[in-house]
């Protein structure tokens, strides 16, 4: 068996710059949003730790070489668990690893949303705890989860975030920034990306420091992001792009059936993408069948593959929740949509 750099122990797939930190990144990584497990605002549901511990070492055996998680899934509890995956691990064998700052949770109260906070001294406190909880000296790539608003990040029924009247004082960017700036010179991550910020605050941000990534979502339901993409490709900053998949909405096994019968503690069970604009996106689905069909692989092969052709992507997150469902990511990271299927696609 062969090892390659930073835990990459299978050859599944092709690898691409994550800008100019350095880093070759597999296109396809691992999120662990799911190993947050239950009992908290955005929580998928329960999720036995064991479970998510054999996800991780599956991922690295097919040749994933990075995670990505975040201090508030599942309130400090994926990082602990990626930790514990990590420490099983060979040190050769480690990928690298991402985590996120920036949303405060109420420990007492873990169902009420949290807040987006990025004062110095709480992104100071919550660089310290990620890095006991994951274990390791230096976190490979620290990520502002949210511009800093002092708000709650809440959706209504809509599907709109709320802004709570309560807010917290706002810390500035270019504050926020600098401040992240000084971790990566103090040794204690090695790259800084900015994730849900538009072109201006990337452009804001890089008046201070350079950006060395950002994390914008990125499916054929959600194009939203484009133009912070388009931002990175033309400024040399790479691009890990969140729920390729929307979700499951677009792995080709999702139906009404499925939607109707979410656990009441799964975040989707009352997301108008899983309600109100269900036959809509699933109408995206079966167009995106049609492609799927055409190159002989799975509809989530199909979807990862789209969000890899964007121009400027380096990679996609996606989750798993059990080894089985990462069958088709080296045959996502591997297919090569045409121009007739993207024109088809949209």
């Amino acid at each position: 068996m062969t090892v390659n750099t930073a835990g990459s122990v299978g050859d599944g797939f092709p690898r691409r710059e994550l800008g100019s930190t350095g880093m070759r990144l597999s296109t396809i990584g691992l999120g662990s949003w799911s190993f947050g497990g239950d009992g908290w605002r955005f929580s998928w549901g329960g999720q036995d730790d064991a479970r998510s511990i054999s996800v991780v070492h599956a991922a690295v055996e097919l040749g994933v070489n990075w995670i990505d998680t975040a201090a508030v899934y599942g309130l400090g509890h994926s990082e602990e668990v990626v930790g514990k995956a990590l420490a099983q691990l060979p040190a050769s064998e480690r990928p690298y690893v991402f985590t996120k700052v920036g949303l405060v949770w109420d420990p007492e109260n873990p169902a009420v949303a949290p807040r987006r906070v990025m004062r110095p001294d709480s992104v100071r406190r919550e660089v310290e705890d990620s890095l006991r909880r994951l274990g390791v000296e230096a976190i490979d790539l620290y990520q502002v989860h949210w511009p800093d608003t002092g708000a709650r990040l809440d959706w209504d029924g809509d599907g709109e975030e709320v802004e709570d009247a309560a807010a917290w004082p706002v810390t500035p960017l270019e504050e926020y920034w600098r401040t992240m700036a000084d971790l990566k010179k103090e040794g204690k991550v090695r790259a800084i990306g900015l994730s849900n910020h538009d072109p201006a605050q990337l452009a804001a941000a890089a008046a201070v420091a350079p950006v060395d990534a950002v994390q914008p979502p990125l499916s054929l339901i959600n194009r939203s992001a484009e133009p912070e993409i388009d931002w990175a490709a033309d400024h040399g900053t790479g691009v890990i792009v969140y729920q390729p998949l929307h979700s499951g909405l677009l792995s080709g096994t999702f139906t009404k059936e499925r939607a109707a019968s979410l656990d009441a503690g799964d975040w989707r069970a009352g997301h108008p993408d899983f309600t109100r604009d269900l036959d809509r996106n699933l109408t995206i689905a079966e167009r995106l069948r049609t492609v799927a069909d055409r190159h002989g692989v799975a509809v989530g092969s199909a979807a990862i593959a789209w969000a890899l052709a964007r121009r400027g992507v380096t990679g996609a997150i996606a989750g798993a929740r059990g080894p089985e469902q990462m069958t088709h990511w080296a045959e996502a990271a591997r297919l090569e949509l045409t121009a007739e299927d993207l024109t088809y696609l949209g």
